[in-house]
């Protein structure tokens, strides 16, 4: 919450002794002023000015029904209707104002004033000394919008203070026996509250905390602190104190800089409630962050944080819902079309079934990557180099070095068809060592050449005023060698595949350098795609063709024979109302959906709907080169990971229901086991100057010391400034709440 706005008159009142010195003859040529009438007392010196008098200098305007200036005794009194109107156009209003000491310092009767868009203050007095501080008795600050009629103009809050002090020159607002006041009911009182004024825009403060309770952790209230570094720097500080979940630190840090900037988040924990038995006393930590900092105009480094000391940690205090966390660090070089890297990676997993011995590190990665700007034998030229060690604690270790050189010839051919020559070798050099025992070494190496055509022939049909069609069939076909995968190769990072419209159009189709598809092939599909001034509909279909199976696929069943499945997507986007995916994968052989993916995302006004439905098949991944099995068997090799098939539902709705107030509810469902995995259903109301929200959750699953829990959240935000209105945010995703 945000007060500073509260005496941002002071300025104003600056500016009525600027506009008051224009009475006097005295006065500069750049001041104007008119009225109805003008006296001159020549004895006494007292210019008075009557009836609609307006002084105007350097866009500041004072009005009022009657001023005088007293230029013996440096005294000047405006009267009736007195208003003030600075550059920025914020207005002051008095019915009676008296300025002294050439106009620094003064006093002000029946004080108001406009501040911002909607900030309105009143007072009954202020007075003005010294030329720098301001103070106002009996004053009110609201920055809510106030109605005219008749039962509507109670503010929704506002501030009231006995004694309020303003320093010009340190930005610094002290208020003195304040209360915090609800449609005129005060709920909060402080005998002393310090705020910055409008004119700062970083300053230290307490944010708005966070009330709950969690079968988790009990009752909570979670309080950040903001610290205002430099411009470019700040830090937030939030203690959580809970009923049964112990005492939460968490601290976070951010600062910019010149094409980079730097994140981290830390935190700590002490429960005493902690274990199976809810008896145990535990300590969590963790540490996030992120950061890019360059060194020069091509050259930078930086790092990506995700570390925590217990695995359901995260989870218990509602942090974060991720099972897996990678860190890694890299120095990364580009120039032109030229890029270099080396990347360190240290991955941990938070399931239960994730064994951390086997789990390697990547470190080094190196990759270099040349393409030159100019043309090389007519075509596109690029040459790649990758190499990387994986270490483990327990198991076998790899290092591999790759190079690759690629080159195409693109070009277009008669009626707009597109043609594309591409001829690739690459070859790859393993070391294996503790295979089999440790110090047991081993070689291996290969080469992979392949020469493929892409071709494309778009038809492109024009139905004036923003609409058109596109069809567009693709072919490829891929000449490639068998027998890419000698027996002993690791299979490090091509174990997750999934056939797709992503790859199925590709002349590599595999996501990593350790598997490779090899033999003769052709991937035939179709682009579509209608454009309207509103929108557009786009779809991509494709499958593949061998002579005969590969070896890699004989056990996944998209792939597994001479005739994968048929892959496509198609998209909807009439924007901003609807977005529309959906993603299939077709059993070549029966024609039923053995994948599919939905994605619904749907807006009106301030109400939004995301639905999502996923059907996926069970495998089983492996780090051999058999890329995957139909069945999870058990046991379970340690190298195998068993990813059962699922069903699953996600869906998530706010709705505006009546002008302010907003419901909101959000579910995620098992469909294969008919139960419910989380729910949470919310109810909040915001404004312009007031959001505030109450939301229930339940979880229905368990993981280990972590049992289904059901918690309550109240949010709420006192606004001050012009800050947009936005959706409630369902299931958090980051680690800590930002201010």
């Amino acid at each position: 919450m945000r007060l500073a706005a509260l005496l941002a008159f002071a300025p104003l009142l600056m500016a009525v002794g600027a506009h008051a010195a224009t009475t006097t003859p005295l006065i500069h040529s750049d001041v104007l002023m008119q009225a109805d009438e003008v006296d001159y007392d020549v004895d006494a010196q007292i210019v008075t000015a009557r009836g609609h008098v307006e002084i105007d200098t350097s866009g500041r305007i004072l009005l009022a029904d009657t001023v005088s200036y007293d230029q013996k005794n440096d005294l000047m009194t405006a009267d009736g209707h007195v208003s003030v109107t600075d550059e920025k156009g914020n207005v002051a209003f008095a019915s009676h104002v008296v300025l002294t000491d050439k106009m620094r310092d003064g006093a002000l009767r029946n004080f108001a004033a406009l501040i911002g868009k909607n900030g309105r203050m009143v007072a009954a007095s202020a007075t003005r000394t010294q030329g720098r501080f301001t103070e106002a008795f009996d004053a009110s600050y609201t920055p809510c919008k106030i109605c005219n009629q008749p039962g509507q103009r109670t503010p929704v809050w506002k501030v009231r203070a006995d004694h309020v002090i303003y320093d010009q020159v340190k930005h610094r607002i002290v208020f003195r026996g304040a209360a915090l006041e609800f449609f005129d009911v005060p709920l909060f009182y402080t005998p002393y509250l310090q705020e910055p004024d409008p004119s700062v825009r970083y300053a230290s403060g307490i944010l708005t905390p966070d009330l709950g309770n969690s079968t988790n952790i009990g009752y909570f209230v979670k309080l950040p602190i903001y610290i205002a570094i430099t411009p470019s720097q700040d830090a937030t500080i939030t203690p959580l104190v809970s009923t049964r979940g112990g005492a939460v630190l968490a601290g976070e840090y951010r600062q910019r800089l010149q094409g980079g900037g730097l994140w981290l988040q830390a935190s700590v924990a002490d429960n005493p409630n902690g274990g199976i038995t809810e008896e145990q006393n535990e300590f969590y930590s963790s540490l996030f962050g992120s950061g890019r900092i360059p060194f020069s105009t091509n050259w930078r480094t930086g790092f990506d944080l995700q570390l925590t000391s217990n695995d359901t940690y995260l989870k218990r205090y509602d942090f974060l819902q991720l099972d897996r966390l990678v860190n890694d660090l890299f120095v990364e070089g580009t120039g032109g079309r030229t890029r270099f890297a080396v990347t360190g990676y240290f991955f941990q997993g938070l399931r239960a079934s994730d064994r951390s011995a086997i789990i390697p590190f990547a470190l080094p990665l190196i990759e270099f990557s040349y393409i030159p700007l100019h043309k090389i034998l007519g075509g596109q030229f690029r040459f790649d180099v990758t190499s990387i060690a994986l270490t483990r604690n327990v198991g076998e270790d790899d290092q591999r070095f790759s190079s690759e050189v690629r080159m195409s010839w693109p070009t277009v051919l008669p009626g707009g068809q597109l043609f594309t020559v591409e001829m690739d070798v690459r070859g790859d050099l393993y070391h294996l060592s503790n295979v089999l025992t440790p110090g047991d070494d081993k070689y291996i190496s290969r080469g992979i050449p392949y020469a493929a055509i892409d071709w494309r022939w778009p038809f492109i049909s024009s139905a004036g005023q923003g609409r058109a069609f596109i069809i567009e069939p693709i072919a490829q076909f891929v000449l490639q060698p068998y027998g890419g995968n000698p027996a002993g190769i690791p299979n490090e990072d091509s174990a997750a595949f999934d056939l797709d419209d992503n790859n199925v159009l590709s002349f590599d189709q595999m996501p990593g350098y350790d598997l490779v598809e090899s033999g003769p092939r052709a991937n035939v599909g179709m682009h579509a795609r209608a454009v309207f001034p509103s929108g557009s509909v786009d779809a991509v279909f494709g499958e593949t063709f061998r002579f005969k199976p590969d070896p890699i696929f004989v056990n996944s069943a998209p792939q597994d024979g001479t005739a994968s499945d048929l892959v496509g997507r198609v998209s909807v986007k009439f924007l901003p109302f609807i977005d529309l995916t959906d993603r299939i994968d077709i059993d070549r052989d029966n024609g039923t959906v053995r994948r599919h993916e939905v994605y619904l995302t749907g807006t009106w006004n301030r109400s939004s709907l995301q639905i999502s439905y996923v059907q996926l098949p069970q495998t089983t991944v492996s780090v051999t080169p058999t890329l995957s099995s139909s069945a999870c068997e058990l046991p379970l090799d340690p190298a195998l990971a068993c990813i059962p098939e699922r069903q699953e539902l996600t869906a998530q709705a706010d709705v505006n229901f009546y002008q302010n107030w907003q419901v909101f509810g959000a579910l995620r469902r098992d469909l294969l086991a008919g139960e419910m995995l989380d729910t949470e259903l919310g109810l909040g109301y915001e404004d312009e100057c007031l959001g505030i929200s109450v939301a229930y959750r339940r979880k229905f699953t368990t993981d280990r010391d972590l049992p289904p829990s059901t918690s309550i959240i109240l949010r709420f935000n006192l606004k001050t400034g012009d800050q947009p209105i936005e959706p409630f945010s369902l299931f958090p995703q980051d680690v800590f709440s930002h201010p």
